[in-house]
């Protein structure tokens, strides 16, 4: 069961990473395109798969000998099982709440130019915080 979530995990990622960059492009261009272009939809279907990337980490989390089994007074100690077992995990929690918290701005805003600007911002920032803690050395080795 390890196996094939972390597969899961590893695969959908960069999915998730992909429709949230190009939604992050997309609300960029609407804010300072000069063109009323509405990128709330494009941003639901962003929420969807980083929300289901969240759902698989979280089950990954609890199967994985790195994640919560991992968590011990040695943890912090080295810097791989730290970022596996408290800074992934914590980071893009955060950064999942932000990019929620985005598009439940943005769907209440009467401007498709505010309503892409609120997900450029949350979104922009959603994105640096999951890039930054993704372990690269073991995902794409």
């Amino acid at each position: 069961m390890y196996e094939t979530i972390k597969s899961l995990h590893s695969y959908f990622a960069w999915a998730a990473l992909i429709v949230l960059a190009v939604v992050f492009l997309l609300a960029v261009l609407a804010t300072f395109g000069g063109r009323e272009q509405s990128v709330k939809k494009p941003a639901l279907f962003a929420l969807m798969a980083i929300h289901i990337q969240f759902l698989l980490g979280l089950v990954l989390y609890f199967v994985s000998p790195f994640g919560f089994s991992n968590i011990s007074g040695d943890t912090m100690k080295d810097a791989m099982s730290r970022l596996l077992a408290v800074e992934h995990p914590l980071t893009n929690i955060i950064a999942v709440i932000l990019i929620t918290i985005g598009y439940s701005k943005a769907k209440r805003k009467l401007s498709e130019s505010e309503s892409g600007k609120t997900i450029m911002w949350f979104y922009g920032i959603g994105l640096v915080l999951l890039l930054s803690r993704i372990p690269w050395a073991s995902w794409l080795g």
